[in-house]
């Protein structure tokens, strides 16, 4: 067995690892692919470093684009590289174009997809992951569900009990290996924060940051738990979204400060210590179930339920007034509720499947 593992974006790097290191420990050969879908490499090199990761054996370096750009680029460039090296599974994680381009190539070639993190659904078709995620787990031979719920997603699709395996989530699993990591002596005082006094946000969903009403109505929200709060707001926005904003006649407030691009262990050192979290993204209510931070998610609808059926996450959208009312609940609520997304095994879990096929 040698599987090739396919990674494009950051959260997609952080969450292959586990299945890297437990390829490792069986002494199993693979192959390393990154697209590169990115705008920064060398940014991503800082995470590959940081995880005690190998350098990827290849880097498509696909960058920014149109999703049929960088589709069809990912796609052309893999072909070769499958076609030389055979792998005996393409696997691949998430929603990304790099996903759908990586699943599309090697269904092509006639190789096997694994899909970690099947399952997932928001039930809007307008997010491009959706269509993504969707395809994907249509397109693959070993589904790795990370809970029951996606498990009960994929047999309600008509996809088989034999292609699904329940693994847990792998972000799970580097949270649990890098936490103590993260723990760096002087970031809150880099930052000029204090513990579970600040709220850490991202933006970056093409459906905030690309409609004009709903960026100015989410950055509002952010105002307003900044000032109203009292929870300085330090915000990782994406180039894109930095972008959109300088567009916008009222851009950010006093109360909002972005964030440089920062690796993985100084990110995870703030979001451990936020008293709240304001994201758009679907790894950080993952993540904020799992540290015990309570999240207010800025969209209408999420593909990770389970964070909210626990009562570790709240939906707010884009509407000012409802991220306030959505923040002062969460940072109200005990920070008790269970984790639902596994118990750190999640890349054994898929390697061992991999090996008993």
């Amino acid at each position: 067995m040698k599987p090739a593992i396919v990674v494009g974006t950051r959260p997609e790097i952080i969450k292959m690892a586990p299945v890297v290191r437990a390829c490792q420990a069986r002494g199993l050969p693979y192959l390393l692919l990154h697209t590169g879908q990115h705008y920064s490499f060398e940014m991503d090199g800082v995470f590959f470093a940081e995880l005690d990761l190998p350098a990827p054996d290849v880097n498509l370096e696909v960058g920014s684009g149109s999703q049929t750009y960088q589709v069809c680029s990912a796609m052309s460039g893999l072909e070769p590289i499958l076609a030389e090296h055979r792998p005996d599974v393409v696997l691949v994680e998430g929603d990304t174009n790099s996903v759908l381009a990586a699943a599309l190539a090697a269904n092509k070639a006639g190789i096997p997809v694994g899909h970690v993190e099947a399952g997932l659904r928001s039930y809007d078709r307008r997010m491009p992951e959706e269509i993504n995620r969707i395809l994907t787990d249509h397109l693959a031979d070993f589904l790795f569900a990370p809970t029951v719920k996606s498990h009960d997603i994929l047999r309600g699709e008509g996809l088989p009990e034999a292609r699904i395996h329940v693994t847990g989530n792998t972000v799970v699993d580097e949270l649990m290996l890098q936490r103590e990591r993260a723990r760096r002596p002087g970031l809150l005082e880099r930052f000029g924060v204090e513990p579970g006094r600040f709220a850490l946000a991202t933006l970056h969903r093409a459906e905030n940051v690309d409609d004009p009403v709903r960026l100015r109505g989410a950055l509002r929200g952010l105002a307003a738990v900044a000032s109203t709060l009292a929870l300085p707001v330090l915000a990782a926005l994406h180039p894109r979204t930095q972008a959109r904003i300088a567009t916008l006649e009222r851009g950010l407030t006093a109360g909002i400060r972005v964030l440089t691009p920062l690796g993985y262990l100084d990110f995870l050192g703030l979001h451990a210590e936020a008293g709240l979290v304001l994201t758009d993204s679907g790894g950080l209510q993952e993540e904020a179930c799992c540290l015990r931070v309570p999240c207010v998610t800025l969209r209408d609808n999420t593909e990770r339920p389970e964070s909210v059926d626990v009562g570790a996450n709240m939906l707010a959208g884009a509407d000012p007034e409802r991220i306030l009312a959505a923040a002062r609940a969460m940072v109200a609520r005990p920070r008790d509720w269970p984790n639902p997304f596994g118990d750190g095994r999640a890349g054994a879990r898929i390697v061992d499947a991999l090996l008993a096929a």
